[in-house]
């Protein structure tokens, strides 16, 4: 006797490509004339960044660096000034080494290879095989967060993706499951199905091309998979921040080193973690005489500002105090060194800034609120 066969269901590449001609995203700005470099802006700014939030972003960017060259003659400050408040700073850093790079090694030309593109800074294998997937319509799997995601549910793969197990599992599953043909298409499907459809919590199983041979939903784990990063305890660091600002409003910012948190963004200067009241007047007295300044009125404590990072959680004290400057470089509109820089500062640039009237600099999102702040209670 013979049993009838079940159908099965079309080819995993299959739905996801009839899936996107009705239902994924076809008017973002990068799928405009999506040359190597646009696209490559848009993944390196996509990277750990919603949609909505890079679009604004995206536009902006791309109007003051239409192109490579542009990018790379740009000033350092000029580049992170636009992405301020789009966090993640080494990314635009990395972007601007990388067009450097591309000028001075490939004649402004993206490479066509995907080793040499991940030659470049802030280029990992998924997001050069996206560019080139994208851009080129090169055959390369891609393994973002969203495409992750994807996969760790449809074939119910266990375990944190991040492990290096799960990961070569994951590389090899996306590599079997691209297609030959509509590459570029494939590759907007399978991410715009995990940004838009299978997403990290209460996902739309029941509009999901994939939903008949999805494991995590035959067994119901869809809010389980993928498995989440072991959990560790995150550190709370504290820091103080110094708001000196002179008779005519203007506050003093120093330029960060350009590796590390923050990377080469304008910041108050930082004098200290903690203390008591007589060591935190000490660290202050220490920290203004440093500069070059001396206060001319009582310091006083604005309300602590927390910030979290991906790693560790920042509480910041910051300390408003009017000065004056005892130090003829100091004064000046800008100031490039330091006679006498007090710890931490040696080598550091300052600059006096109006908010009123902003120069366009790289500022992290808390420096911008702090600044924001200080305003808002001076006017």
């Amino acid at each position: 006797m013979n049993l009838p066969q079940l159908d099965q269901p079309p080819g995993f590449a299959a739905r996801l490509l009839d899936w996107h001609a009705r239902h994924g995203r076809h008017d973002l700005p990068w799928q405009q004339d999506p040359t190597p470099y646009r696209v490559w802006v848009s993944e390196v700014m996509l990277q750990q960044t919603q949609v909505q939030t890079v679009i604004g972003y995206y536009q902006r960017f791309m109007a003051a660096f239409p192109d490579v060259q542009t990018l790379a003659r740009a000033p350092l400050d000029e580049v992170l000034h636009l992405w301020s408040g789009l966090g993640y700073y080494a990314r635009a850093r990395n972007l601007h080494r990388a067009a450097g790079r591309l000028v001075d090694e490939h004649d402004g030309e993206f490479p066509r290879e995907l080793e040499a593109v991940m030659a470049l800074p802030g280029i990992g294998r998924s997001t050069a095989g996206a560019i080139l997937a994208l851009a080129c319509g090169q055959r390369h799997p891609i393994l973002d967060g969203n495409v992750r995601r994807v996969l760790c549910r449809h074939r119910g793969i266990e375990g944190w993706p991040g492990l290096p197990a799960v990961e070569r599992r994951l590389w090899a599953l996306a590599d079997e499951l691209t297609p030959s043909r509509q590459i570029a298409t494939y590759t907007q499907a399978i991410m715009d199905l995990g940004a838009t459809v299978c997403t990290r919590r209460r996902p739309a199983c029941t509009v999901c091309p994939l939903v008949e041979d999805c494991t995590a939903r035959r067994e119901g784990r869809a809010e389980a998979l993928p498995a989440p990063r072991p959990r560790r305890e995150r550190p709370r660091r504290q820091t103080r921040m110094l708001l000196a600002t002179d008779d005519t409003g203007r506050v003093l910012l120093r330029q960060r080193p350009p590796r590390g948190l923050w990377g080469g963004l304008w910041a108050p200067p930082e004098f200290g973690e903690g203390g008591g009241a007589e060591e935190v007047a000490g660290m202050l007295a220490g920290a203004l005489a440093g500069l070059g300044l001396a206060a001319r009125g009582p310091a006083r404590s604005l309300p602590v500002l927390a910030h979290a990072f991906t790693h560790f959680d920042l509480d910041i004290h910051p300390v408003a105090v009017p000065v004056r400057c005892d130090d003829a470089a100091a004064a000046s509109a800008h100031v490039r060194a330091v006679a006498e820089p007090g710890p931490g500062m040696e080598g550091a640039a300052l600059v006096w800034y109006n908010p009123r009237q902003p120069l366009r600099l790289g500022l992290a999102a808390p420096v911008a609120q702090l600044l924001a702040a200080l305003q808002g209670e001076n006017e």
